[in-house]
């Protein structure tokens, strides 16, 4: 059976088989200091099935020339691939318009995109931007930067002690002067899945357009843009499946057609003399310079895949694996598992009484377990918890109750040997 042609067979059936997803995925069959790998860092970084390697290789060996520049068959050929990719991620955000897909690096840059093409021009002395204490950095720096160099603050709305927005007062911190509003949709640190519905109403009534940082959902549950009602949303590709090095951007087509380009080069223009420059509608207005053809087309091979796995059928699995989790960890003596949230996905951050989070990554990974450590790019969110860094666990599709049992075992014998 090739790549492509597995998940197709498992939606037909209309079961989640597990093992023939974990088949689709060769680095699982791979070993870590001589024992199997157990990869618990899928919200860094997911591992990537089949059917995206192949379609990589198969875009070199075959497809690849530079886009929308040559009139050649093979250029001709990139180019109906790289458009088709657009598509689908159009189709998969359940977007109105092809032209509100945005291809970028990553989550980070379309952030930096949205805060130096939107917001800046809008931006002025006294003016807030709204974010909350549980955002990545990609979702504070690219805003403080804009607000120093306009004269505007950034200001945080807090969360609770179980680990959820305030909402009583994030409405409150929504005043006259706030220009913008940063929101993650899933905690990358405790896993929170934020009302980001409400959220988004409550910002819109009061005039404040919405940035929702969506690279821990967009792989986790369906999203529909047009439900959702935000003006921006961002993701990257290498947390859903696809190859790193490209990211997207969903804009409401009336945003991004008012703001000026951030970036100048390359198939970004529309005419360019000395006198003077026109640049190109969107979203070519945003990418300039020739981008990741083959990342991007693999990303459509991605989502094309997830799709094919089902997204409900996906969140079902994950959230019996978190459930397992939960419950094994539970039972760790000096564990403590951050937050609380009466709703949560995909991940587990915790703290072993007497071991140091560094510390306890190498002592899992000397039996080949792979999680994540420090501050995973949330320190003002691990200051508001009171410690320095944290292990974090993290799961996918392809994420196995015998991983979840290693990972408590090894847990359990670290706890006795350090208490």
């Amino acid at each position: 059976m090739s790549a492509a042609a597995a998940p197709k067979m498992l939606a037909r059936s209309g079961a989640f088989d597990l093992d023939a997803v974990r088949a689709q995925f060769p680095i699982l069959g791979t070993t870590a200091h001589g024992r199997p790998l157990v990869y618990l860092d899928s919200a860094a970084s997911a591992q990537k099935p089949r059917a995206v390697i192949e379609a990589l290789t198969h875009f070199y060996e075959h497809d690849y020339a530079n886009i929308h520049r040559g009139v050649y068959e093979l250029s001709q050929r990139a180019s109906a691939l790289h458009d088709a990719a657009r598509r689908k991620v159009q189709h998969f955000l359940g977007a109105a318009d092809w032209r509100e897909i945005v291809f970028v690096r990553n989550a980070t840059e379309a952030v930096n995109l949205v805060a130096q093409s939107f917001l800046a021009p809008r931006l002025g002395p006294g003016d807030e931007i709204l974010v909350t204490e549980m955002e990545h950095h990609a979702n504070i720096v690219p805003w403080q930067l804009v607000a120093a160099r306009c004269g505007a603050k950034v200001v945080a709305a807090p969360i609770t002690d179980a680990g959820e927005l305030d909402l009583a007062a994030l409405a409150e911190r929504l005043g006259p002067r706030t220009r913008m509003l940063g929101v993650v949709w899933v905690s990358n640190v405790l896993g929170t899945v934020n009302p980001v519905e409400e959220v988004v109403a409550l910002a819109r009534r009061r005039g404040v357009p919405v940035l929702v940082d969506a690279a821990q959902a967009v792989q986790h549950f369906p999203v529909d843009v047009r439900a959702l009602g935000a003006d921006f949303l961002v993701f990257s590709a290498h947390k859903i499946y696809g190859p790193s090095g490209v990211g997207v951007l969903w804009g409401r087509l009336e945003h991004l057609a008012a703001m000026p380009p951030w970036q100048g080069g390359g198939d970004m223009i529309e005419r360019v003399a000395f006198e003077g420059t026109t640049f190109a509608e969107p979203p070519f207005r945003f990418e300039a310079g020739t981008p990741d053809i083959a990342g991007i087309h693999a990303l459509g091979v991605a989502l094309d895949w997830l799709q094919a796995l089902g997204l409900e059928a996906v969140a079902a699995h994950e959230a019996s694996i978190l459930a397992q989790a939960e419950a094994a960890l539970a039972e760790i003596p000096g564990l403590r598992v951050l937050g609380a949230p009466r709703k949560r996905t995909s991940l587990l951050s915790f703290t072993l009484d007497g071991v140091h989070a560094q510390d306890l990554g190498t002592l899992l990974d000397l039996e080949g377990i792979a999680v994540r450590t420090g501050h995973h790019c949330a320190m003002p969110l691990h200051a508001r918890l009171g410690i320095p860094a944290s292990a974090r666990a993290s799961f996918a599709a392809y994420t196995s109750p015998a991983e979840i049992e290693a990972l408590a075992r090894a847990l359990q014998r670290i706890a006795t040997r350090w208490r």
